[in-house]
């Protein structure tokens, strides 16, 4: 997430940094990273399970089953606290919920292009998905929400799910129970590559996975990188990034702290404030500075605040927005007093936070509903995030009635003549010959 040399030339005037960001976003293909995964798909590709038990002992010194028990997997809110289980139930049935009504707007249809042409489309779920639920430094509990359950209510039949195994060697409960919950069909206890690669290559399962998701370290969106053709991915991720639109109405410890809530995700997550206050510019970096003495996650947040930070102070909204469209970032808040003016014009974001009371938390935890699983590094322009939109896919099909033959036949055979490709040609001509001789 960086402004662009043409943005900045083009509002040069009319923006100031309070604070640059000391570094730039690491590229997402690091050749070493590449060449390490590389290997590993290509020896499990060909060893199949020894594999995949290998990588599991050397990595994650795992030795144990590769699946987790349907009763473990059922039972594993048993072992957490009520509070706890109650929040991933609500965080479940929350973005369920807002899945399934997405999925009810994906309507089945028929149009008619021309007298006796029809046309149209029908949404059928992918057949297999496998998603990958980290759990490492951080787990994130609600991963399981965005893409076990979204699979789910798109109508996804099969959802294996793979975790990696804790330090003790069982499984994260939390994460394990917002996988149950989600309607997780089987769970394996494997992480990284290895975890994909048995997802991609139905090595667990009865057949290979169609589709996978989910977010992981460089090595996970590597391997996914390289497995995309093979099977569909969600998106390809980078580290986690939030924006913030802010004027003089916006209280400087909330921004402040929604920045760093996102900076805590790992010392190279960007964050961003572009603001029309150089009042609250300079309240905001006081801000961030105090906070950070008493976070616990300081170490990492503060790292990431130092290193990719950046206030903007702009001359007005309209540079405001057009900077923000520049950025395109992952998560953006509005903290303003024109909050419908902004989510009138801008276009470029994974997904948008309007108003004081709205955080990007609530939509990491699976608290809003909607998806945490956005495009990164620039991607808002040109990609959305994970919906069920992309667990099913929209097949076209057609049907011409022999009324309509004269008019499309003739320009096929004339469009085909045209470039020289005889055989289309003769579809349409035969078709029109029988059309001539028939009653």
């Amino acid at each position: 997430m960086r402004y662009t040399q043409h943005a900045l030339a083009a509002h040069s005037t009319k923006i100031a940094f309070r604070k640059e960001p000391s570094n730039t976003p690491s590229a997402q293909y690091d050749p070493q990273v590449a060449e390490t995964v590389s290997s590993m798909l290509l020896d499990i590709e060909h060893n199949g399970l020894n594999a995949v038990r290998k990588y599991s002992r050397d990595l994650d010194r795992y030795e144990g089953d590769l699946e987790i028990s349907a009763k473990t997997l059922s039972s594993s809110g048993e072992r957490l606290p009520k509070d706890l289980r109650e929040a991933i139930e609500l965080g479940s049935e929350r973005t369920r919920a807002f899945a399934a009504e997405s999925r009810r707007h994906l309507t089945d249809f028929t149009f008619d292009t021309a007298p006796g042409v029809t046309c149209g489309v029908k949404y059928v779920p992918i057949g297999q998905v496998g998603a990958y639920l980290p759990a490492g430094r951080f787990p994130l509990t609600a991963s399981a929400f965005m893409s076990v359950g979204v699979a789910k209510e798109a109508g996804v039949p099969h959802v294996s799910a793979a975790t990696p195994p804790r330090p003790d060697g069982g499984p994260n409960d939390a994460v394990l129970y917002a996988a149950y919950r989600s309607g997780v069909d089987r769970a394996f206890l494997l992480g990284g590559v290895q975890a994909l690669a048995t997802l991609a290559f139905g090595l667990l399962d009865d057949a290979p996975a169609s589709m996978i998701v989910g977010a992981g370290n460089a090595f996970v969106a590597e391997a996914k990188r390289q497995l995309f053709g093979r099977v569909a991915i969600d998106l390809p991720a980078g580290p986690s990034e939030v924006a913030i639109i802010a004027d003089d109405s916006a209280d400087p410890e909330i921004v402040a702290a929604d920045l760093l809530g996102q900076a805590e995700h790992g010392p190279n997550s960007p964050a961003a404030l572009i603001t029309t206050s150089h009042e609250l510019a300079d309240n905001v970096a006081v801000a961030i500075d105090k906070q950070l003495e008493t976070l616990s996650t300081a170490e990492i947040a503060g790292a990431a605040w130092r290193d990719y930070g950046s206030i903007l102070v702009a001359a007005d909204r309209e540079t405001a927005a057009a900077m923000m469209d520049d950025l395109a970032p992952e998560h953006l808040e509005l903290l303003t007093t024109d909050d419908d003016w902004y989510h009138d014009r801008l276009t470029n974001y994974g997904s948008i936070f309007i108003g004081e009371w709205s955080t990007v938390a609530y939509s990491d935890k699976g608290m809003a509903g909607t998806n945490h699983t956005l495009p990164t590094a620039g991607g808002a322009k040109h990609s959305a995030g994970l919906s069920v939109s992309r667990f099913v896919k929209p097949l076209t099909f057609q049907r011409v009635e022999k009324t309509a033959t004269p008019a499309v036949a003739t320009a096929v055979q004339v469009i085909s003549d045209s470039e020289g490709m005889e055989a289309h040609s003769r579809t349409a001509t035969y078709r029109l010959n029988r059309y001539r001789t028939t009653d």
